[in-house]
């Protein structure tokens, strides 16, 4: 049973301050970006899934729970009533879940529009809870960092091999991430993260979802009433600091042959996968620069008309994994990237985002994202991965890795 009821824009202006302290950071939930987007917390159900049907079994699973739950509904736009939460893992062969779960309480905005859903497993409609900013979270103390399986040297190295494969003709491109270690000295306050995130990269959706945080920069896909968008996000370079540097910058990558590469091998993955569940398309024949705090990448936002009955998960599971974060083509590329990174990258470069009853949702990329140990709150694990082609240089990259890093390491407290 449940009910989503129509709120005062002025009590959801900052929905990450409504998020409840807790002790188990798997508990909130968030998708949120400049002001719009969904919080929640508690759990009224889950679903996990592993391998190849990851996707189809959750779809399923989401189908049932849809159809059985008993909602009313006073505002009935895109992510009111139920709406399932998930992050999906990267590769089929993962040892960790992928998830959805269905928050408790849900409160979302968008534009003029603010609500709050309240669900619940017994007979009795619930009431609608009262929303109060909550008290402010600590910062993380006493963080320390290790390196994952591959340090600088190593992953260096690692990217000299692609690139040699690359030319041997093996692949085109290949996309390798490395890890860090987190360990803090107290648990980390997932809801101080998210408002860091928030505040330093307000073009991104800051996001939560059973212990995975961060905040992406890319769109997988969104499906609101039919229309598809998806942004492409593939060549990227570091700002400088300086304005009028950052726009010489911007204009080196938007004429850099490597990254143009990249770029156009990763929106051609994403326009052939929407094509079989899309009606009509458009595709830019230009990327554009977007500009973020830390980094710029080259991008481009493809549209299209979505087929009956096709739902935003589904879409995501056409789309996983695209050329931005595997390589082309996928299959080799994904042999090949389980090979040099030598670790399972979990959650990390997997969809993560939301679904409503009417298959309306956001799905976007987990980038620039760290993921909680399931059994101590006070360590995380925090990924970054680059496009590696035919023109890469090992320590540009190995530079690129530490950017991309930056939004998770400053969020910690690193300065």
């Amino acid at each position: 049973m449940g009910r989503t009821t129509r709120l005062d824009p002025a009590t959801a202006t900052a929905l990450l301050d409504l998020l409840p302290h807790v002790a188990d950071p798997a508990a909130l939930t968030s998708w949120v970006r400049g002001g719009n987007g969904l919080v929640g917390w508690g759990r009224v159900a889950e679903h996990r899934s592993h391998g190849d049907e990851r996707f189809a079994d959750a779809q399923a699973w989401w189908h049932e729970v849809a159809a059985s739950a008993v909602v009313r509904d006073d505002v009935e736009v895109s992510g009111t009533g139920p709406v399932a939460f998930g992050s999906l893992t990267f590769s089929a062969d993962s040892a960790h879940d992928s998830v959805l779960l269905v928050p408790e309480v849900i409160v979302g905005r968008r534009g003029e529009d603010a609500w709050v859903t309240t669900l619940t497993l017994a007979p009795n409609v619930p009431g609608t809870p009262v929303l109060t900013s909550q008290e402010p979270p600590q910062a993380p103390l006493g963080v320390a960092y290790t390196d994952g399986p591959l340090d600088a040297p190593g992953y260096a190295a690692a990217v000299a091999e692609a690139v040699a494969r690359i030319g041997a003709g093996d692949l085109d491109k290949v996309v390798l991430a490395r890890s860090l270690e987190v360990l803090a000295d107290a648990p980390i306050d997932v809801r101080w993260l998210l408002q860091r995130l928030a505040q330093r990269y307000d073009n991104t959706w800051a996001f939560a979802v059973d212990g995975l945080v961060g905040a992406t920069p890319e769109m997988l896909v969104r499906l609101e009433r039919g229309l598809v968008t998806s942004r492409v996000l593939a060549g990227t370079i570091q700002r400088s600091g300086h304005d009028e540097k950052d726009l010489a910058l911007a204009a080196s990558l938007a004429r850099s042959s490597k990254d143009l590469e990249e770029h156009e091998y990763a929106v051609r993955s994403v326009a052939d996968a929407l094509a079989a569940h899309t009606s009509s398309m458009n595709v830019p024949e230009s990327p554009f620069v977007l500009h973020l705090s830390n980094v710029m990448h080259l991008a481009t936002d493809v549209t299209a008309v979505a087929r009956p009955e096709v739902t935003s998960l589904d879409l995501a599971a056409s789309l996983h994994p695209s050329a931005a974060v595997c390589g082309t083509p996928t299959a080799t590329a994904g042999v090949m990237l389980a090979e040099l990174e030598q670790m399972d990258r979990g959650r990390y470069a997997g969809p993560v985002g939301w679904m409503d009853t009417r298959g309306d949702g956001d799905w976007g990329i987990a980038l620039r994202c760290g993921a909680y140990d399931a059994a101590d709150p006070s360590r995380m694990t925090l990924y970054a991965g680059c496009g590696i082609v035919a023109g890469s240089d090992p320590a540009s990259e190995v530079a690129e890795s530490v950017a991309k890093f930056l939004p998770m390491r400053e969020a910690l407290g690193a300065r």
